[in-house]
């Protein structure tokens, strides 16, 4: 994956490692997370900048699709923060909001994505300018596919924003549109983020630690 750390903000364990003590965490969690790796503030500060950037680079209406569930809560901070914003000529974007599942597949013939959609849903794309908002890209395989699938109905644009991407090996190298940070190759939870449905009701990003994964882990 190409590193061009001015597309967003590179977080690293040695570096953002926030202990746990300085922010705070939900009684129920205190024992299940290592460390937190990025504050809900700092969170909230980039959200707003990359609304201002897709606010910026959107020409007219600006159909908006959350991937379930993980990305639901950057979609609803990344909504309000859009319908707050004008563009350069003074003017709001008009919104509508899709909301997709996701599943990939693999077969004996093809690997591919299916999504909860239907294929009328997906007609009306055509023309329009789409803004697909997932919260984390790891391998890439997946949102590549899914890009493949979409852009088969014809929309005028169709362009990517993840609040995460892992820095990892396993990349294919896709990279989305708008970033916000670049994280270590570890799990992480929070802000949505689940581990087996837990902890989306964190609101920093945090580290699990090896007690959160033995606690909630699904025998």
């Amino acid at each position: 994956m190409p590193m061009d750390s001015s597309k967003w903000i590179d977080v690293n364990v040695e570096k953002n490692h926030y202990h746990l003590d300085h922010f705070v965490i939900p009684q129920h969690y205190e024992k299940d997370l290592s460390s937190i790796l990025i504050p809900h503030g700092v969170i909230m500060d980039r959200v707003h900048k990359l609304a201002r950037m897709i606010v910026d680079e959107t020409t007219g209406p600006l159909v908006v699709c959350c991937i379930l569930k993980g990305g639901h809560q950057y979609f609803a901070d990344l909504v309000n923060c859009i319908k707050k914003l004008t563009t350069k000529g003074g003017k709001t974007i008009p919104l509508s909001l899709e909301f997709i599942r996701v599943k990939s597949y693999k077969n004996d013939k093809s690997d591919g994505v299916t999504i909860s959609m239907t294929e009328e849903e997906c007609r009306e794309l055509e023309g329009k300018n789409v803004l697909i908002v997932e919260d984390i890209i790891d391998t890439g395989a997946t949102m590549v596919k899914l890009l493949q699938k979409l852009d088969e109905y014809k929309p005028k644009s169709l362009k990517v924003t993840s609040l995460l991407i892992k820095k990892t090996t396993r990349s294919n190298g896709y990279v989305p549109d708008y970033v916000g940070f670049a994280i270590p190759d570890a799990f992480v939870v929070g802000y949505a983020l689940d581990y087996n449905e837990y902890f989306r009701d964190l609101d920093h990003i945090c580290v699990i630690s090896d007690h959160g994964k033995e606690a909630y882990a699904i025998n």
